[in-house]
C-alpha cells in the first residue's frame, strides 16, 4: 500500500526563511517508505527554539536541559493509541530545536539543512520504534539514518 502522508508542520516563526518544511517532509516520506510504511499515516513536527525544547524535555523527560530532538510515539508503548478502521495512523509527534540543529550542522561540517533532515529522520525512526540505548541499537538507528539521507548533500 502506497505511502498517505499527513505532516502538520509547525515552525517557529523566527526560523521560518530558515527552514524548509517541503525538505523536511521529502526525509521523512523517504525514511517512512524506506521502512515499509503505507497507508495513510499522521506525524506532528515542530520547529521550535531551545527554551520550547527544554520546557518539553523537563516536563516529559525529567531533564532541565535543551536538546537536538523529542520524539513523542502514539504506538509501541503501554496505553498505546489504537487506530480506528478507515482512519489515518497516528505516529505521534516530533520536535526538533533549531538553534541546536544549527549549532550541531557547524559541529559536524555538514549544512544546516542536511542536520535538519538527520534530525526529523532520526525523529521518526524513534516513533517507529527504533532506539540507541545499545551499542547495537544505534549502529542499527544510525545505519537506517544513512539509508534515509545517502544522496542528501553534505
Amino acid at each position: 500500500m502506497a505511502l498517505r502522508l499527513r505532516l502538520a508542520t509547525d515552525v517557529d516563526p523566527q526560523f521560518a526563511e530558515q527552514v524548509s518544511p517541503r525538505q523536511l517532509e521529502q526525509s521523512i516520506r523517504r525514511v517512512l517508505t524506506a521502512e515499509g510504511v503505507g497507508g495513510l499515516v499522521e506525524i506532528g513536527l515542530t520547529v521550535t527554539d531551545d527554551d520550547g525544547i527544554r520546557a518539553l524535555n523537563r516536563e516529559y523527560r525529567g531533564l532541565d536541559a535543551p536538546t537536538d530532538v523529542l520524539s513523542f510515539p502514539l504506538e509501541g508503548g503501554t496505553g498505546e493509541f489504537v487506530t480506528p478502521a478507515g482512519q489515518a495512523r497516528q505516529l505521534g509527534d516530533v520536535v526538533i530545536s533549531y538553534p541546536r540543529a544549527e549549532a550541531q550542522a557547524g559541529e559536524y561540517g555538514h549544512s544546516r539543512e542536511r542536520e535538519l533532515a538527520y534530525l526529523a529522520v532520526h525523529g521518526v525512526l524513534h516513533l517507529l520504534g527504533y532506539d540507541h540505548e545499545t551499542e547495537a541499537d544505534r549502529a542499527r538507528m544510525r545505519e537506517r539514518e544513512e539509508a534515509a539521507l545517502h544522496d542528501l548533500p553534505r
